[in-house]
């Protein structure tokens, strides 16, 4: 089956000359990571006289060294090897689910032409590492095509009723704030056609620096003035979350430093604080675990599926819930931080789905 990835490239030019850098942010993020050039090397499949040709030439370019080494201490990124790194990991975390999309769009216009066309389900889904997983698990199976495209939860539910999507992936959080998401949920789905599937619980939350050297612990924190927020964007599910946390703890946005600076994903916001261009964030926990970051949990959400009750019998959705209810999938969703599988794959209608649910 036809995949294709778009990724982007950091290529520097220097003013007036033909010359250019093309440089390996994986390479420094692993001197970074290990302290060990011969381990970023193996990771880039090159050799270790390659690799430190390459940081030569690098340092040469920018005029400043990237990497120091200390015999008997290994090697570590300069402050502006430092500085570069983190700004390539904020750049993979922004750009990646643009990315994505763009490719999603790229081949859904191309198979078409194929001899072989796989059956394509259609997912337009909040952001979300379990949905990344379930589209994983999809790609590996023959015969069939995932066109994932990252969107708010009321453009998921648009597309649905539009017919521009198979499926809608959509969150609701525990809790006080349950009954807001419910209103909201019923002015969007139809009790007669739609059905939903129940997917995961993912905990919600703010993301600080290892071991939270600032002691931020609740909302009402982040309204302290030395203290640097990234906010999430204002179509995301996760910053509908956050306004209603603001709310119910009667908290003004403006009172927040840095509110409106604002990133796309959950890796974008927790690559913002590891770089130490904020100090907080909020959004999902399995975010900071890359990136090395503490995480204090707010709120639980249950994320889930809607599909029109027809799709619910064709073979692509058979396959998805093959999937969903196998213990290999459960097993690497419970591989998480912050994710536990729930009830995954089992359909319910929406008055059922609401009446269950609006209790937690």
């Amino acid at each position: 089956m036809l995949q294709i990835e778009i990724e982007a490239v950091w290529r520097f030019r220097q003013e007036g000359s033909p010359r250019t850098a093309v440089v390996m942010l994986g390479v420094l993020n692993e001197i970074r990571k290990t302290g060990k050039i011969t381990s970023a090397a193996a990771d880039a499949h090159l050799s270790y006289r390659h690799v430190w040709n390459l940081i030569e030439q690098w340092s040469e370019f920018f005029g400043t060294p990237l990497v120091e080494t200390q015999r008997g201490k290994g090697s570590r990124l300069t402050p502006f090897g430092e500085r570069l790194v983190w700004a390539g990991e904020r750049m993979q975390a922004r750009l990646g689910p643009q990315l994505e999309n763009l490719a999603q769009e790229l081949a859904s216009e191309i198979k078409p032409f194929l001899e072989q066309r796989p059956s394509v389900i259609r997912v337009h889904a909040s952001h979300g590492f379990a949905v990344a997983k379930l589209r994983e698990f999809l790609d590996r199976e023959p015969g069939i095509g995932v066109d994932l495209r990252y969107v708010s939860n009321q453009h998921s539910l648009v597309s649905l009723a539009q017919g521009a999507c198979d499926l809608s992936g959509l969150h609701l959080p525990h809790g006080a704030l349950r009954a807001q998401g419910i209103k909201a949920a019923r002015e969007w789905l139809d009790p007669r056609e739609d059905r939903v599937i129940s997917f995961v619980t993912r905990e919600m939350g703010l993301m600080v620096a290892r071991g939270n050297p600032l002691g931020i612990e609740t909302i009402e924190d982040l309204t302290r003035p030395k203290f640097r927020f990234v906010n999430r964007d204002h179509d995301s599910g996760t910053r509908l979350l956050f306004d209603q946390l603001l709310a119910a703890h009667r908290i003004d946005e403006s009172r927040i430093n840095g509110a409106q600076q604002i990133e796309f994903t959950h890796a974008a916001v927790a690559a913002y604080v590891a770089s130490g261009m904020a100090d907080a964030s909020f959004g999902v926990e399995a975010a900071v675990w890359h990136f090395g970051l503490d995480f204090i949990r707010i709120v639980t959400e249950d994320y889930f599926f809607v599909c029109k009750r027809a799709f619910l019998d064709t073979e692509p959705m058979q396959r998805i819930f093959d999937i969903m209810r196998s213990a290999d999938f459960r097993a690497a969703v419970a591989s998480l931080p912050g994710y536990v599988p729930s009830e995954t794959g089992t359909v319910t209608g929406v008055k059922a789905f609401l009446e269950m649910h609006a209790v937690r």
